[in-house]
């Protein structure tokens, strides 16, 4: 591509960035933000510098997308903050908050009011409206309920060498820090798990 056809992008893309923002979108500096033009952002969004956002993505009025952030064909609901994350082809809900580094897979449903923390990652799962995974988790093929606490460095064993396994985390579950989580299995509903734990059983 020559040099001339660059230039000829970044014009475009100054000029849809600048229609955004009198639509209503928020942009802090619209020179460094790249978005596609099939993405659909609300007003009433804020968009933080050095943020991609692509395919086939919806920002919904009241997010906020901070800077470094990267979005690809996903949806993320009113007045939810994305912190420095990357999400890939998932839905997240309103008043949740996600990041700061946190890497959602493909596809990954967040409920509401839910925290997805820092080195959190999530891998085509369910998380109930609710949850909380604060910090430094692994969650693989899981369907976690509403209102479940996941400690700091909780793992979801779902490979077994061969093939995947999904488990079941039931609502109001508390699972301790360090803990292993071997798939297939599933967390009734309240169960408590202590710190460090292995559970390979119902």
């Amino acid at each position: 591509m020559k040099i001339e056809e660059y230039r000829e992008m970044d014009k475009n893309r100054l000029n849809s960035n600048k229609d955004r923002l009198e639509s209503g979108v928020v942009m802090k500096d619209i020179y460094s933000v790249y978005i596609d033009d099939s993405v659909i952002i609300e007003a009433g969004a804020i968009i933080d510098n050095n943020v991609t956002i692509k395919g086939n993505s919806v920002i919904k009025s009241g997010a906020h997308i901070y800077q470094s952030s990267y979005i690809e064909n996903s949806i993320i609901g009113n007045n939810t903050e994305i912190k420095s994350a990357y999400i890939y082809e998932s839905s997240i809900g309103d008043n949740t908050t996600v990041g700061p580094f946190a890497y959602i897979r493909p596809g990954c449903k967040i409920g509401n009011e839910c925290k997805v923390g820092d080195f959190v990652e999530v891998k085509n799962s369910n998380f109930g409206n609710g949850s909380k995974a604060s910090h430094l988790t692994y969650i693989g093929d899981a369907d976690v309920g509403e209102r479940v606490n996941l400690g700091c460095g909780v793992v979801f064993v779902n490979y077994d060498g061969s093939k995947k396994q999904r488990s079941t985390i039931d609502d109001d579950a508390f699972i301790g820090c360090n803990t292993n989580i071997i798939a297939p299995v599933e967390i009734g509903e309240g169960s408590y798990i202590a710190a460090g734990a292995t559970v390979t059983e119902d």
